[in-house]
C-alpha cells in the first residue's frame, strides 16, 4: 500500500515534467523559426526566369529582384535558363536546396502546360514547389504582318481559306500559350495555317516584324507599338476584355472566337522551402506589387500586377492546369 501511495505523487511529477519539457521545446522552436525568419537573406538570391531575356518572365523578374534586393540589403541575381518550353529553368529550381535562395518566375507554359503536352517531365509542378505569390497577368496580341492584305480577323480567314496552308504563324515555342491559342482558331476557323515556332517571346515579336511569318499571337507589350505605329495590323485580343491600351481592338470572343490566354506570372520556391521564408517572401512580394510607382512602370506596358496568398496561388495553378489539360486533349497537341 506505501509503495502504492507513493505512485502517485511520483506520476505527477513526471507529467509536471514532461509538459515542462514539451513547452520548453515549443519555445526554442518558436525562437528558432523567428530567428529563420529574420535571418534570411544572407546571401544572394536567384530568381530563374525560365525564357530569353527580352520578354514577360525575364522583365518581371528584373523588375521584382531590384525591388528585393533593396529590401533584403541583399543582390537578386536573375539568370535566363530557357530551353524546352521553360523546362529547362524550371526543373533547375526544382531540384535545387529548398532554402529560398533559388526561385522561379514561374507562368503558364512550364507549370499549367507542359503537364498535359509532354509524355514524362522531369519535374511535378504542384508537388516539387512551394507557390509564393501570383505576380502579374498580360493579355496577348493577335497581329499580322503589312504583307498579308488583310485589316481582320474575317479578312484573315476568308484569305486562309482560298489559300491553305500557305500562311504562316509564329509561336513562343511549341506548346506555348500562343501555340495554343493559333490552334484553337485554326480548329474553331476550320482554316490551315502553318506554325514556325521560336524560342520566346522576343524572337517571335521579331520574326514577325521581319515578315518571316504572316501572323502571331504574343504578349500585348511587344506587338503593340509596331500596331501603333502601322508597322503591324492588330487583328484581336486573345483576353476575357479588351486591353485598355487598345481599346479599338476586338477580343476573339467579341467575334465569335472564345479564345483567351492570358500569360499569367508567379513566384515559386522549390518544395520544402521554410514557411517562413515562404511568408517573408510573400510579404515582400505583395509589397512592391501594391507600390504606385511598380504599377505605373507595368501598366504602360499591358501588365496587371497582382499578389495573393500562397495558398490562393497554389489553387489557381491546380485550376489552371486541369483547364488547360482540357483544351491540349480537345486539340490533340502533344511534344516529344
Amino acid at each position: 500500500m506505501l509503495a502504492y501511495l507513493g505512485n502517485p505523487v511520483n506520476s505527477s511529477n513526471n507529467r509536471a515534467r514532461i509538459v515542462f519539457v514539451f513547452l520548453w521545446a515549443a519555445l526554442l522552436a518558436c525562437a528558432s523559426t523567428a530567428a529563420s525568419a529574420q535571418a534570411y537573406p544572407g546571401r544572394p538570391i536567384h530568381i530563374i526566369a525560365p525564357f530569353p531575356a527580352g520578354g514577360g518572365y525575364d522583365f518581371l523578374s528584373r523588375l521584382i529582384g531590384q525591388e528585393m534586393s533593396r529590401t533584403f540589403g541583399q543582390p537578386v541575381i536573375v539568370e535566363n535558363k530557357s530551353g524546352a518550353n521553360g523546362n529547362i529553368g524550371t526543373d533547375f529550381v526544382a531540384k535545387a536546396p529548398a532554402d529560398g535562395y533559388t526561385l522561379l518566375m514561374g507562368g503558364n507554359s512550364p507549370i499549367s502546360l507542359n503537364v498535359s503536352l509532354y509524355p514524362k517531365l522531369p519535374y511535378d509542378p504542384v508537388k516539387d514547389f512551394e507557390a509564393v505569390s501570383r505576380v502579374a497577368m498580360q493579355p496577348n496580341l493577335f497581329a499580322a504582318h503589312p504583307k498579308v492584305p488583310v485589316k481582320s480577323v474575317a479578312e484573315l480567314i476568308q484569305l486562309a481559306r482560298a489559300n491553305p496552308g500557305k500562311l504562316t504563324y509564329a509561336s513562343n515555342g511549341n506548346g506555348s500559350p500562343q501555340h495554343l491559342a493559333a490552334e484553337q482558331l485554326k480548329q474553331m476557323a476550320g482554316i490551315d495555317l502553318v506554325h514556325v515556332p521560336y524560342k520566346g517571346a522576343a524572337p517571335t515579336a521579331a520574326a514577325l516584324l521581319a515578315g518571316e511569318v504572316s501572323v502571331a499571337f504574343n504578349v500585348i507589350l511587344l506587338p503593340l507599338p509596331h500596331v501603333q505605329s502601322g508597322k503591324l495590323t492588330g487583328l484581336a485580343v486573345a483576353s476575357s476584355k479588351r486591353s485598355p491600351l487598345a481599346p479599338d481592338i476586338p477580343t476573339l470572343t467579341e467575334l465569335g472566337y472564345p479564345i483567351d490566354i492570358d500569360t499569367w506570372y508567379g513566384l515559386l520556391a522549390p518544395a520544402g522551402t521554410p514557411r517562413d521564408v515562404i511568408a517573408k517572401l510573400n510579404s515582400e512580394v505583395i509589397r512592391i506589387l501594391n507600390s504606385r510607382d511598380i504599377r505605373d512602370r507595368t501598366r504602360s506596358q499591358g501588365i496587371e500586377l497582382g499578389g495573393s496568398t500562397p495558398e490562393e496561388f497554389a489553387a489557381f495553378i491546380r485550376a489552371d492546369i486541369a483547364k488547360w489539360g482540357n483544351v491540349i486533349r480537345e486539340a490533340r497537341i502533344t511534344i516529344d
